[in-house]
């Protein structure tokens, strides 16, 4: 039985690995921030959760800990993903290659407030 946990293991370390370089490749290789958001949004939390499985076969003192982490990576890790991308289109950040833009007609500006020069007071 320890022997099929150690193949498990070592199966969900290949396997998380692969997801995890595949990640970093296309964080690398991608042209503009929203390519790269989905590649280490869905890509890298796969590789991290799988790697997680592995460490929780070997040790399996912390199945309990481990299934509370794997539930908030696979939770929050788009969320985040998601964030970022959403503030870059904001920001006015722009897509290379787009084919369509969705969000082109709804974004609004927030006015920003006027900038007054700074009072310098002199002691005399």
């Amino acid at each position: 039985m320890e022997s099929l946990g150690y193949l498990i293991a070592t199966l969900a370390i290949l396997v998380g690995t692969f997801f995890s370089v595949v990640g970093i490749i296309g964080l690398v290789r991608l042209p503009d921030v929203y390519s790269r958001m989905h590649a280490t949004g869905k890509v890298s939390t796969f590789g991290v959760v799988l790697l997680t499985v592995a460490a929780v076969f070997v040790t399996p003192l912390a199945w309990s800990k481990a299934l509370v982490l794997i539930a908030l990576l696979i939770l929050v890790g788009p969320v985040v993903s998601h964030a970022i991308s959403s503030a870059s289109y904001r920001l006015g950040i722009p897509m290379k290659q787009a084919v369509r833009d969705d969000l082109a007609g709804k974004r609004v500006k927030a006015p920003s407030p006027p900038i007054q020069p700074a009072r310098v007071e002199r002691a005399e």
